[in-house]
């Protein structure tokens, strides 16, 4: 366990306040740094321990403004905004809080999943056109469906959970963990995923190794028409490559909570990182789009806060050297 007796610890963006307050009662210093003007917030970043985010980019950069640095802290589960590989070589450390809307992630899953095999948004437009096309929105039911999850950290594993009691047989994929499999749940290999799947939903981090992971090869190699959820990171999928399988009926339909073209900070859309492949997607009758949300609750803002405290609490409590 790592020690510091009252740490100068930065919020850069706006947090659940319980997050500070649980800092404060351990005798540390937060300082709101998104509060301040530029001129100041700068002032302060060689007196920080510590810096809390949600999707500001912490480049090495900005870290050789703060030579007291002793972690990163990051309000949710990706940490691609933080740059790690630095970290490690500065031994900073890097904390993240997964465990605090993996149910808001799950729960929006089925969510999702619901909508596309009932046909919710279309039925939802028609009746408010003035439309009764009750044979023409048959949906699909997903009892006795096989849905394959890739990646079985947090989120993955929450889906699973939620998944119980649909009557749906689970595949579990994940190249970094074994021996997660239990009643209900099969441990797989992803050659198994694709060739089972009625559903495929991704949960894994943005990396080198992950960006456009599921691309035209990926989807080449199934053996049936699937249903693709993603609620990870936008560009864990090739957006082109999957209007594509959609399009010559590899895959039936997908829900994305998250697009390869949002912002690097999270907060909104870039079409210019490829106009013809955006309006094409924005435009697609066969994909639902919501805005990075599926974790967004109030509940999982709440935890996320608490979860990151007690981490930063259990490396860094106060009294000790």
């Amino acid at each position: 366990m790592d020690g510091m007796k009252h740490m100068r610890i930065g919020i850069a963006e706006i947090v659940h306040p319980e997050l500070a307050a649980k800092l404060t009662r351990a005798g540390h210093t937060c300082i709101p740094l998104h509060a301040m003007s530029a001129h100041d917030r700068i002032a302060q970043l060689s007196n920080l321990e510590g810096i809390v985010v949600r999707s500001r980019i912490v480049d090495a950069a900005f870290m050789d403004q703060c030579s007291n640095l002793r972690f990163v802290g990051r309000v949710g589960a990706g940490i691609e905004n933080i740059d790690a590989a630095y970290c490690r070589k500065k031994g900073i450390h890097v904390l993240n809080s997964p465990e605090g809307n993996r149910d808001g992630v799950g729960e929006s899953c089925v969510m999702l999943l619901l909508a596309l095999m009932k046909l919710l948004v279309p039925a939802n437009m028609a009746v408010r056109a003035g439309l009764w096309p009750r044979e023409a929105l048959r949906g699909t039911d997903l009892r006795g469906k096989t849905v394959g999850i890739i990646g079985f950290g947090q989120m993955g594993s929450a889906f699973a959970e939620k998944l119980r009691g649909f009557g749906v047989r689970v595949l579990g994929h994940d190249k970094y963990r074994s021996g997660f499999a239990r009643a209900g749940l099969e441990e797989c290999e992803l050659d198994e995923v694709l060739r089972e799947s009625d559903v495929i939903s991704f949960h894994l981090p943005l990396n080198g190794e992950t960006r456009y992971y599921a691309n035209a090869a990926f989807f080449a190699r199934l053996k049936k028409p699937v249903r693709v959820l993603n609620t990870s990171r936008g560009a864990v999928l090739n957006t082109r490559d999957l209007l594509d399988a959609i399009d010559t009926g590899k895959v039936i339909a997908a829900a994305l909570d998250v697009l390869e073209f949002e912002r690097p900070e999270l907060d909104g859309l870039d079409p210019s990182m490829d106009p013809a492949t955006y309006d094409r997607l924005i435009h697609h009758d066969r994909v639902l789009l919501t805005p990075h949300i599926a974790g967004v609750t109030h509940e999982g803002k709440f935890k996320m806060a608490d979860v990151l405290a007690d981490k930063i609490l259990h490396l860094f409590p106060n009294g000790t050297t």
